[in-house]
């Protein structure tokens, strides 16, 4: 991660670079430290900038450029709802971006993880079978059951908006609407029935 320079630290470049005589000397003319002084604030905030919008280049750290990568990535996701939070909307370009897809187990928990389920597992529901069900220990179904899975949240652990991570209207210290039903039920595979238990 780049840091960008501080005022001080171009007024002692900008100092170093003037060229030799009485003409340049900061004791003899004082108006040149004056500004230096000025041009140094200024490079700073440029070089601050600059620094921002590197790391607004990478989408783990985008904050100001969302709309942006979303207009690339046609986002926002329909499963955020109408009027995202802001911090979805971030996560759903980091998605987006470095997602590869799958069926698995640890591909649906990664995305309850990145919606506030930290805590979340998956139960596979399988159809009782001679020679592998035993009598007491499983529950009797149709054959229908070896389609379903449950998804456990483990209840959600990301409160509401805060400073920081928000942007100006967005409502603070209540949750969002929560897009993680359809996020699960879009890529599912199309022949099982998925269940979220919200503990």
């Amino acid at each position: 991660m780049a840091v960008a320079r501080t005022a001080e630290q171009y007024r002692r470049q900008l100092c170093g670079l003037l060229p030799a005589g009485p003409a340049w000397d900061p004791e003899l003319v004082p108006e040149i430290d004056l500004v230096l002084t000025g041009v140094a604030v200024e490079f700073s905030r440029i070089d601050a900038r600059a620094v921002d919008l590197l790391n607004e280049m990478d989408p783990s750290g985008v904050s100001e450029l969302v709309p942006d990568w979303e207009a690339v990535m046609n986002l926002p996701d329909p499963c955020l709802g109408p009027n995202p939070p802001f911090e979805d909307r971030r996560l759903a370009v980091r998605r987006r971006l470095v997602e590869v897809g799958g069926q698995s187990r640890a591909y649906f928990i990664e995305i309850a993880v990145s919606q506030g389920y930290p805590d979340a597992t998956i139960t596979e529901h399988r159809a009782p079978r001679m020679g592998r069900s035993r009598f007491g220990s499983a529950h009797f179904g149709t054959w229908a059951v070896q389609f379903m899975w449950t998804l456990n949240t483990g209840g959600r652990k990301r409160k509401g908006r805060r400073f920081g991570v928000s942007y100006w209207g967005e409502r603070f210290g209540t949750n969002p609407g929560d897009p993680l039903e359809c996020l699960i039920r879009q890529p599912a595979p199309a022949h099982t029935v998925v269940h979220i238990n919200y503990d």
